[in-house]
């Protein structure tokens, strides 16, 4: 249980609460006892006043304008209301001499006196001289002595207030040494304390109930911390299931994403990469199948026309060259597929290399153009492209840039009908902040939030039958025909697209499709397919 999350997160939610109630309760009962000794050392130097004024005419006592404790009025009602202090002269004893030097003191005369406090609180008082002799002793045992070289004393013989703590049979006094003033020198001073009993009371009290609400708080934090771990733990619980089920292919284990705290947030990040892991598991599969396919095809076709050349076709010359112009045929396909599938294979891994460079982008349009001359013509179709910026200039790789443009005009030829034509169009959009953007040339919008930056857009409009809406989202997916029945001979192999896509995101760029196409260029009575994508521009 302990080794469980749950578990852990009760074990330390405990732990705090007793950690913090145990700090609080030490806190609580030291601040509690420094607050009821200060508020009974004030209620004492009150009552020495009292004393002062009442035994010693003309005295003073140090000055009660410092800041008093807010027990201080209760403690002192308590304590100083009923306290009466009576006079009366002493009876001739032994024990009545005086002490040596009490000749020599200004309080000499109190000696002759005997004085008892009328309290309901148990008080002790020693009045001493200047000299540290005791006058006066409530209790009758100091009467005589000299007490100057006891610590608070001596400290108050020379102006300085001290309070102190002694313990007497057994129990715990406080005593509070106050000087005593007469013609701004010290007269003697006023030695008075009272037990702590009723402080030590007090104070058990409140460490008890203390205790009590730690009893009370332990079982019922115990309850609340094993209800928010099973709340905490119960989603952990469900994404490691779920994550176990995953490990083992299984993509449909069910999983809360309503929990609007981190954890729902965590499930829901989850479930979206188990989402996107199980797209690409489709994807690989479909990819396999998709390259053993294109493969199964070129090799069946070879071992084929091996065969019947063992067969004695060989014999024939006729035959047997247009057999190996065959066999040639379906090789240069099998090295055209896996070329694309090592660009390809490049590009997912970052590994595409690229050598970038200042493209005049006319001349390299110019030049693909002349490329495919023949075989426009073969096709009746006309190639033409404008610029609406002269020059116009990208950072990026001529090669990859021209095969790009073979692959869009390859698809673009294609697809336009005989008599047709081809127009290649190339812009700059210049973006000072991401927001959709468009060529003059494709009309109002694009499906496309362009970064920041400038930018050369090359666009390549057919004047065919377009692409149907369903399947633009899927025009660039690897191994796709929008038109399945297309021969491989006129269709290729469904990676041109993903090949342009990958090299055009290589540059930073983006290549978007759209049809029915937005070009003026387009030939009435056909929606045509306008290609284009970005390349970062570059200044002349």
């Amino acid at each position: 249980m302990i080794r469980s999350l749950r578990g852990k997160l009760i074990s330390s939610h405990l732990i705090v609460i007793f950690m913090t109630m145990a700090v609080v309760t030490a806190l609580l009962l030291t601040l509690g006892r420094s607050y009821f000794h200060r508020a009974l050392e004030q209620s004492l130097v009150t009552q020495a006043h009292l004393i002062a004024e009442a035994l010693i005419p003309g005295a003073t006592v140090s000055s009660l304008e410092e800041t008093l404790s807010p027990a201080y009025n209760a403690v002192q009602q308590q304590r100083i209301g009923n306290l009466e202090v009576q006079v009366e002269n002493k009876a001739s004893s032994a024990t009545a001499d005086h002490a040596t030097g009490l000749d020599e003191s200004n309080l000499a005369y109190l000696n002759a006196f005997s004085v008892e406090l009328s309290t309901s609180f148990d008080t002790r008082l020693r009045v001493l001289d200047n000299l540290g002799n005791v006058l006066v002793d409530s209790a009758g045992l100091d009467e005589g002595k000299n007490l100057g070289d006891l610590g608070p004393i001596a400290s108050a013989l020379i102006g300085i207030q001290e309070s102190h703590t002694l313990e007497i049979e057994g129990e715990d006094w406080l005593f509070v040494a106050v000087p005593v003033w007469m013609d701004d020198s010290i007269a003697g001073v006023i030695h008075l304390g009272q037990p702590l009993r009723d402080v030590a009371a007090v104070l058990a009290d409140l460490r008890l109930q203390l205790l009590l609400v730690l009893v009370i708080a332990i079982p019922l934090s115990a309850t609340i911390g094993l209800i928010l771990a099973r709340n905490i733990a119960r989603p952990v619980q469900s994404l490691t299931v779920a994550t176990g089920k995953l490990s083992q292919g299984d993509f449909d284990y069910p999983l809360d994403t309503s929990s609007q705290d981190e954890l729902g947030q965590l499930s829901r990040t989850f479930a979206s990469m188990r989402d996107q892991l199980q797209a690409i598991e489709k994807m690989r599969t479909q990819f396999v199948s998709d390259v053993s396919h294109e493969l199964r095809t070129p090799l069946t076709a070879v071992k084929g026309l091996a065969e019947t050349l063992r067969g004695g076709a060989v014999d024939d010359p006729a035959v047997r060259d247009r057999f190996l112009a065959s066999v040639e045929s379906e090789t240069d396909r099998l090295i055209r597929l896996v070329n694309d599938l090592l660009i390809l294979s490049r590009a997912d891994s970052q590994a595409l290399k690229l050598r970038k460079a200042q493209v005049e982008v006319e001349n390299l349009v110019s030049e693909t153009l002349e490329r495919l001359t023949l075989q426009a013509e073969t096709r009746d179709i006309k190639l033409c492209y404008e610029l609406q910026e002269t020059p116009l200039y990208a950072f990026a790789d001529p090669d990859r840039v021209e095969q790009i443009l073979l692959i869009l005009l390859d698809n673009a030829m294609k697809h336009s009908p005989k008599g047709g034509t081809v127009w290649v169009e190339g812009s700059v959009i210049r973006v000072k902040t991401p927001s959709k953007q468009t060529p003059a040339s494709l009309g109002d919008s694009i499906p496309l939030v362009l970064p920041e930056g400038n930018w050369a857009v090359i666009s390549i409009t057919d004047s065919g039958e377009g692409i149907p809406e369903e399947n633009l989202p899927h025009v660039f997916d690897r191994f796709y025909r929008a038109d399945v029945s297309r021969t491989r001979d006129r269709g290729g192999s469904g990676l041109g697209l993903s090949i342009a896509k990958a090299i055009v995101e290589a540059h930073g760029g983006h290549i978007w499709l759209e049809s029915p196409s937005r070009s003026p260029k387009v030939e009435a009575g056909n929606p045509g397919t306008t290609a284009s994508f970005t390349l970062p521009y570059s200044e002349s």
